[in-house]
């Protein structure tokens, strides 16, 4: 009895080691991946993903100095009109307003929103897939996760995708533990993170897929009569309903008649969906976890909520067709890097059960793996951070100092409204119609036409940047109208500012 209760008492101890020691990687592993979200976080709004955060990031300025009028997000490119827009819920430009107001303007502070919210759901991760596919695949997916591409550059862009998936996995890991004990703590922690998820992105709505396989599981074809579950569904779905019907009611009532992601319902060719897979298996989530993911789908332990993530991959592959012009925008597909992950880490876990009996190899593989994925990461990530605006913050910047505040700009920006953001001045992007970006001209005809329609509305300026001063050459008739109705104010060899002579009534 007595060597009995020895070997017990030894298991459990080697038990609380291997859990302390487990705990003590993902916190390290945790440490990394938020150092690595640190780098250049007060980067200008110039990155590969310029235009959408400067999009929020307008918003917050305009909370900021035109009063926290919450329900009224603000953009700057509807020319002298006040620009109320149909968005997501503003929480996060809406915060970042107010610490505008104790710290000033900065862009760590709109950048590190992401930030938090992703260290916050990373416990949360790996807890999830380890009760799903055990400790060892919680680690590696915890791993995997952190350090995809994709997930990296998201998880320090001023932008609401990490903060609504980041709340997204803490109600799916509040939730499985509800369906096992049914405490009320549990339940309320569900409620408000799914909530709060679908308030943030309503894309996020695909998590709805895996809820339903738990309840599935967890009640069978009973599941229809649970009252908790029509709780939670009305809970979580109505702030949602109320919100976006809002927005769609300021986006009607409002020029420039705009609602955020408005058109991306659109079921596109076949050559379309195979760029964005081919895109999202490499730069996304690097051709390793690929590999390792479509692996793991195949060889995932069958356990009893193992499903979880199946039905998640299915709704996230079902979205992608459905909003397919949506999709073009690869911040769409940031739910499928959890969902990889934990596959992949679930991949991981079987090969390294298989070769276990070496210490050596073990140590050996896990090596190669991990390095492999971390120098694609890099190789993959590397080109996001890159300038592809600066050219635009420039002009913006020289705007501001050298122009009114009522100026009212026109930008030859290929729709991009980081210039407007820097210059923290109104306009319109050029061409446009009903103030949104409209493309090239198709002839000189038509940016005569747009130029003249928009100094009739009070247009001041027009500025144009390296990116588009082909448009001189190639619309030789726009060009010399512009000549006889503005002045060249200033050139350089990233953009050109021309001031317009006002129109005589």
């Amino acid at each position: 009895m007595s060597v009995l209760v020895g070997r017990n008492q030894a298991w459990a101890k080697r038990s609380r080691m291997g859990a302390r020691r487990t705990s003590k990687f993902v916190i390290a592993l945790s440490i990394l991946a938020v150092a690595v979200r640190l780098f250049s976080i007060n980067q200008p709004y110039i990155d590969r993903w310029s235009w959408r955060q400067s999009d929020v990031a307008a918003i917050a300025r305009n909370f900021n100095e035109n009063g926290f009028h919450f329900a009224y997000p603000q953009i700057d490119w509807a020319g002298g009109a006040p620009g109320y827009v149909g968005t997501e819920f503003p929480i996060l430009p809406f915060l970042a307003a107010i610490c505008y107001k104790i710290a000033g303007v900065h862009e760590w502070i709109g950048r590190s929103q992401a930030l938090i919210f992703f260290t916050v759901s990373l416990p949360f991760f790996f807890l999830l897939v380890r009760e799903i596919f055990g400790g060892t695949a919680a680690i590696w997916a915890t791993f995997l996760y952190s350090f995809a591409p994709l997930n990296v550059f998201a998880g320090r862009s001023f932008m609401p995708d990490v903060p609504s998936l980041s709340l997204a996995l803490i109600g799916l890991y509040f939730f499985v533990r509800w369906i096992d004990d049914e405490t009320p703590m549990l339940f309320l922690g569900a409620v408000i993170a799914i909530s709060l998820a679908l308030l943030m992105k309503l894309p996020s709505a695909v998590v709805g897929a895996p809820l339903l396989f738990l309840a599935w599981q967890k009640w069978g074809r009973n599941f229809l009569r649970q009252q908790a579950l029509w709780v939670f569904a009305v809970v979580t779905i109505l702030p949602s309903v109320a919100w976006y019907w809002h927005a769609t009611q300021i986006a009607e009532r409002f020029y420039p008649h705009h609602f955020f992601g408005e058109g991306g319902i659109r079921i596109e060719s076949f050559a379309w969906y195979w760029n964005i897979m081919g895109l999202t298996a490499t730069s996304s989530l690097t051709p390793i976890l690929s590999i390792m993911a479509i692996i793991g789908v195949i060889l995932a332990p069958r356990g009893r909520y193992a499903g979880l993530f199946h039905w998640w991959l299915g709704a996230m592959i079902l979205f992608i067709v459905v909003v397919g012009y949506g999709n073009r925008h690869p911040w769409y597909q940031l739910p499928l890097v959890p969902v990889a992950a934990a596959f992949a880490g679930a991949a991981c876990a079987f090969i390294g059960s298989k070769i276990s009996s070496s210490r050596v190899a073990m140590m050996t593989w896990s090596i190669l793996l991990a390095s492999s994925f971390a120098i694609l990461a890099y190789f993959y990530v590397r080109p996001l951070y890159r300038s592809s605006a600066a050219q635009l913050r420039d002009a913006g910047l020289e705007f501001r100092k050298s122009t009114a505040p009522d100026s009212l700009i026109i930008a030859a920006d290929n729709g991009d409204p980081t210039i407007f953001y820097y210059a923290e001045r109104k306009g319109w992007h050029f061409l446009e119609q009903d103030a949104i970006y409209d493309g090239n001209p198709n002839d000189s005809r038509e940016a005569i036409v747009d130029l003249e329609r928009l100094r009739g509305r009070g247009a001041t300026h027009v500025v144009f940047t390296a990116s588009t001063f082909w448009w001189l050459e190639y619309y030789p008739e726009f060009a010399q109208r512009l000549a006889e109705n503005a002045t060249l104010m200033e050139t350089t060899s990233e953009f050109r500012i021309y001031k317009l002579t006002a129109v005589t009534k």
